[in-house]
């Protein structure tokens, strides 16, 4: 295949996308994050306590109903650490909803795809009866949050019978996102011919495929390494003129990358920087992954010149720095490992774990290089310190070596550090 040029093609019909994307893709609000932090340390007795003590506070009350506030970014960053406070967080905007006699229905339709985020089927019914009892009537929004709420949830059949009551009803008919509800979840669930008959069915519907349809379609496909469908769906999304987005450039990395075309991968991570978007770190790692099995350090320093003129953030250009001075440790070329250390000591970034380090004493034992360690220790140890298995190693190799005066410095080093 040649997947990454005919991409590369397609992309060039579409330059004024390209200044769009820049103009958008830092745009993003947080105003969430001073509750979140008072919501972590809360413990579950005073959850909705503090929500209460937050709304009572008129800037925080504002910020709530405010469009810059996200619920979805709190509950969802809540989930991961604490999903019993997310759920307390969703019931108690339920419970503000119903005393305030709220009648938009957007906000009903929002709750109820939090439920998704928690996997609370019972609590997005609580919302759906609430908005009954008030007289609020259902939209084709609240019905594709209740699906997508069953999906996540594992009730299929459930989700199924609410888009029967869907087609036959007068009022919230399904639309594009309904179809994109079954798509996605299948897409999960690794079930391509499911996925792909509701594709076909959401065509057959009326509904042209969009960049929610696509992701799903790709990443299913990648999950299932069918490289050559995720390559036709991606073709067919630009030739409709559906800009990718970040999760679709990375699943069609990886896909490259498993299939291991030097060439193809190259130009594709430069089509990514040229059309302003970054490479994150899961896309760095699979980058430098393949570079490192295939012993290409060329093509890795290569990506960090073109990573370091992008501004790329630091977490990236650590895993790139630290996969470059390992392949040249691997390779017991230490000119080129105290250089790739030097630069990378100057950008501010440091070795982050015992492993990356030990693998660059390795290197030094097996040419004898003992002057030069010591000097590549010292260098480092204003940014890391090193840990009990760095020690140990240092204390086997210099004992091989027969260098004990060198074993009794460590030992003592270890002691004035406290371990031993």
């Amino acid at each position: 295949m040649v997947l990454a040029r005919s991409r590369v093609s397609s992309i060039s019909k579409l330059p004024l996308i390209f200044k769009k994307i820049q103009q958008f893709r830092s745009l993003s609000y947080n105003n969430d994050t001073p509750l979140l932090a008072r919501l972590l340390k809360e413990p579950i007795s005073r959850i909705k306590s503090a929500l209460d003590s937050e709304e009572n506070n008129s800037s925080s009350s504002s910020l709530f109903n405010s469009s810059q506030f996200s619920w979805d970014s709190l509950v969802t960053s809540l989930t991961f650490s604490s999903p019993q406070k997310a759920q307390l967080v969703v019931e108690w905007r339920l419970e503000k909803l119903v005393k305030e006699n709220e009648t938009n229905c957007d906000y009903f339709s929002e709750l109820i795809y939090l439920c998704g985020k928690i996997k609370n089927i019972r609590i997005a019914m609580q919302v759906f009866i609430s908005m009954e009892y008030h007289g609020i009537k259902p939209t084709s929004a609240v019905f594709n949050a209740l699906i997508s709420t069953c999906l996540s949830s594992g009730k299929v059949i459930t989700a199924l019978s609410l888009f029967e009551t869907m087609i036959t009803s007068s009022d919230f008919k399904p639309n594009s996102d309904t179809y994109n509800a079954f798509i996605s979840a299948y897409s999960n669930m690794g079930n391509d011919n499911a996925m792909q008959d509701w594709y076909l069915a959401k065509k057959g519907a009326g509904f042209s495929a969009n960049l929610r349809t696509y992701e799903a379609l790709i990443s299913g496909c990648i999950k299932l390494k069918k490289y050559g469908d995720a390559n036709s769906y991606y073709e067919e999304m630009m030739s409709a003129g559906v800009m990718p987005n970040i999760p679709i450039l990375q699943s069609m990395l990886v896909a490259l990358c498993e299939e291991g075309n030097l060439s193809e991968v190259k130009d594709f991570w430069k089509f990514i920087l040229n059309g302003g978007w970054d490479i994150n770190g899961y896309m760095a790692d699979k980058l430098m992954g393949l570079f490192f099995e295939l012993g290409r350090v060329e093509e890795m320093e290569e990506l960090l010149v073109n990573l370091t003129k992008s501004n790329q953030v630091l977490d990236v250009l650590w895993l790139v720095h630290i996969a470059i001075i390992k392949m040249y440790a691997k390779l017991d070329r230490l000119d080129d490992v105290e250089y790739a250390v030097g630069r990378m000591l100057k950008q501010g970034i440091s070795f982050g774990c015992a492993d990356d380090v030990e693998k660059v004493i390795c290197s030094y034992f097996r040419r004898a290089a003992y002057d030069r360690l010591d000097l590549f220790l010292e260098r480092i140890k204003v940014s890391y310190k090193l840990s009990r298995s760095t020690y140990d190693l240092l204390i086997a190799g210099y004992k091989r070596g027969g260098l004990y005066e060198k074993v009794d410095m460590v030992v003592n080093e270890m002691k004035m550090n406290g371990l031993l």
